[in-house]
């Protein structure tokens, strides 16, 4: 007799970047130092915004906002490998597995959009100055912002019900060091088809349209630097577009290449995964926020403030 939707699988097994104890316990530290490294850069960066009244505009509004994300992506990702380098068993159960597939398209489509949302402020900012006041006021800011976090909210939970309809009955072993959707849908005994056309339709349709916004964006940003007469400001405008610009080039190519290639469990995906889930959060604070001279003036005065009141 055919038995249907049955899920013979209670865990999956997560095969992680080596099986060297050696190398385990050395990639342990590494990512143990650039989780914490994460952790307390943009932790920085919220606060040294939230206390400097001069900082309460649209562009560090946003940026707090990235940076929060920062935060919460990695801490999706980095514990649960750390647990992984340094455990014998290396398992992690279907509910903590989908859990993480959900967190991990939360982020990551959340963060597309805020990406794209802060090159549309910094197009109104050098392209606009004097509407820039109206065109990016508080309500129209909130509003970017919770559209960003609901769509990427929307995004994670359509995915992720899709293939938890999937029947899972072996093998449970994922190429990878975390639960993300193309390995483990690969592990599928059902027809994946549905799954495939959301994930297509996902990197299409918020990919490539938050790509569009960033790219016209910058682009409108760099005609416009070059009709300024001004050489410093010029220079000022290539410098802050060309950081912002490498950290989307990391961030999309290596997401594009990880969701929109077959899985082989490669070197190279692993190293993907590894580009746009913790390299990346730890990018962002560093370009974005802690290489702006007022964001470091605005660190140094917290830091001596707290240094008087010490001694």
């Amino acid at each position: 007799m055919e038995v249907n939707n049955i899920t013979t699988i209670t865990e999956f097994v997560l095969l992680g970047l080596s099986d060297n104890p050696h190398i385990q316990v050395l990639l342990s530290g590494l990512f143990l130092v650039i989780y914490l490294l994460i952790i307390i850069g943009n932790l920085l960066v919220l606060l040294v915004i939230r206390t400097h009244s001069h900082l309460h505009t649209p562009m560090y509004f946003f940026l707090s906002h990235l940076s929060c994300l920062d935060a919460f992506y990695s801490s999706v990702i980095v514990p649960k490998l750390l647990e992984n380098l340094l455990s014998k068993w290396k398992t992690i159960s279907l509910l903590e597995c989908f859990t993480q597939i959900f967190l991990v398209i939360f982020s990551g489509a959340t963060e597309t959009c805020i990406l794209s949302v802060m090159a549309y402020d910094r197009f109104q900012a050098v392209c606009h100055p004097l509407l820039y006041v109206v065109a990016m006021n508080r309500r129209v800011c909130i509003g970017l912002v919770g559209a960003s976090w609901a769509i990427g909210m929307g995004t994670g939970l359509m995915n992720t019900l899709l293939l938890a309809q999937q029947d899972f009955c072996g093998p449970n072993l994922i190429l990878s060091f975390a639960c993300e959707l193309p390995p483990v849908l690969m592990l599928a005994c059902s027809d994946p088809h549905t799954s495939i056309v959301a994930i297509l339709t996902t990197m299409v349709v918020l990919g490539l349209g938050t790509l569009v916004v960033l790219l016209g964006s910058y682009t409108r940003i760099i005609m416009t630097a070059l009709g300024i007469n001004s050489a410093k400001g010029r220079s000022k405008i290539f410098s802050t577009c060309s950081s912002h610009f490498l950290v989307v080039t990391i961030f999309y190519g290596s997401a594009f290449f990880r969701y929109l290639t077959p899985v082989s469990g490669s070197v190279l995906e692993q190293v993907l995964s590894v580009q746009y889930s913790v390299v990346t959060p730890l990018l962002n604070p560093l370009i974005y926020s802690l290489k702006n001279q007022e964001v470091k003036a605005a660190l140094r005065r917290m830091l001596a403030r707290k240094s008087r009141l010490t001694f």
